[in-house]
């Protein structure tokens, strides 16, 4: 078990997305009862929410509709109550001086991502959060991160929570044991992340006792509760928002389970709903209101070249873990257990690395690389078609 941990893990914030098929249950711009269907008021959203301890905002990660309708209740609920805490997954909590410094107006926008190592410690694509952030600075408002560093994540990965020493834990303590439909859908996930990782047993197999799954299951618990813990931190005199994805607060699993084991039972989860989504997903329990969203009407922009390979990073080695077929790193010859050394010139130890070099790479450009494979250096040269929807 390796980096590839990290990466999965955020993909669970996707469970639950848009779908295809489903009647649009949920009217766009409308809030929603999911217990029964029935429209909210927005105000009566707002009103309960600044009433309440903390207030739990869902995501896709890179959905940008899901920020800007996460901007939309900040803003609301700033209003309404004039003293909030903005809390936010995608920062490790070792950064947090730096997030007190860019409040504080101390560091310009390109300084603050810099300096937070932000292409390292999330890997999005920084436009879809900086509004929030530019929210939280313009009104002084006190931005605190939620997460762990992922060095802790691999770790826990590779031996399980248990085997981790106290003084590495970076802070956390023990999660509380999670409901079985928690388990359930984490067993889903498991068996999804294997399968993409090319797994050479049947994935479905998997169940609940497996060590690798408990081990998978760490990471979600040690997530939730290190994200738990910050927001119950805060204290009672203001009202904590805390920006994560949806997988960590569907249902009242995740963050929700782990601040009622802290004594915060006083939490709000909202969510944003795709048009499109399964309405029979729409169930009592799933969040306190839910927001309809219109399928995204985008101006259409060159899309940026694809290489085509599933990677891992594994103790400063950027593995290929699958090529796909008809794409530009299959027909370059580059194999599954390839290493990846240097892309333009650039060592490459981690996906992170491989992802900054892809986002400048344009249509019709040649991109060299050094590749290692069994013990020896090959240096080749991946030429990118001119036409970017024909590259996979």
């Amino acid at each position: 078990m390796a980096k590839s941990f990290w990466l999965t893990i955020v993909l669970l914030a996707v469970v639950g997305s848009a779908r295809a098929g489903g009647d649009a249950c949920v009217a766009a711009g409308d809030w929603v009862d999911p217990a029964g269907g029935a429209a909210l008021a927005p105000s009566a959203v707002f009103d309960r929410a600044a009433g309440s301890a903390v207030v739990l905002l869902g995501e896709v990660h890179d959905n940008p509709d899901h920020h800007r309708w996460q901007l939309q209740v900040m803003a609301a609920l700033h209003g309404r109550t004039g003293s909030v805490v903005l809390g936010f997954e995608a920062f490790p909590r070792r950064v947090q001086p730096l997030l007190d410094r860019w409040v504080a107006g101390e560091l310009d926008e390109a300084g603050f991502l810099d300096a937070v190592g932000w292409t390292r410690i999330w890997g999005l694509d920084a436009g879809l959060y900086m509004p929030l952030f530019h929210f939280a600075r313009l009104n002084r408002i006190p931005m605190v991160a939620l997460n762990v560093d992922r060095s802790l994540i691999e770790r826990i990965g590779e031996v399980g929570w248990d085997a981790v020493a106290d003084e590495a834990r970076q802070g956390v303590g023990d999660p509380a044991a999670p409901d079985p439909a928690y388990v359930a859908m984490l067993v889903t996930v498991f068996r999804d992340h294997r399968a993409m990782a090319g797994d050479d047993h049947d994935a479905n197999v998997i169940g609940p006792d497996d060590p690798a799954f408990h081990r998978f299951m760490d990471v979600q618990l040690t997530w939730d509760r290190a994200m738990a813990e910050r927001l119950a931190a805060v204290g009672s005199d203001t009202l904590v928002i805390g920006v994560m994805g949806s997988g960590h607060l569907e249902g009242g699993q995740g963050v929700p389970h782990q601040l009622a084991d802290l004594g915060v039972g006083d939490s709000m989860v909202l969510l944003p709903w795709d048009q499109g989504r399964d309405c029979a997903e729409l169930s009592p329990g799933l969040a306190d209101a839910v927001f309809g969203i219109a399928p995204a009407l985008l101006a259409a922009a060159p899309d940026k070249p694809r290489f085509g390979v599933l990677i891992q990073g594994v103790e400063g080695r950027l593995t290929v873990l699958d090529v796909a077929p008809d794409s530009v790193a299959q027909s370059l010859g580059v194999a599954a257990g390839d290493v990846i050394v240097e892309a333009a010139g650039l060592a490459m130890a981690e996906p992170s690395d491989f992802v900054v070099v892809m986002k400048r790479q344009a249509p019709g450009t040649w991109l060299p690389l050094v590749i290692d494979r069994d013990g020896e250096h090959l240096e080749m040269v991946a030429r990118f078609p001119s036409e970017p929807e024909a590259v996979q």
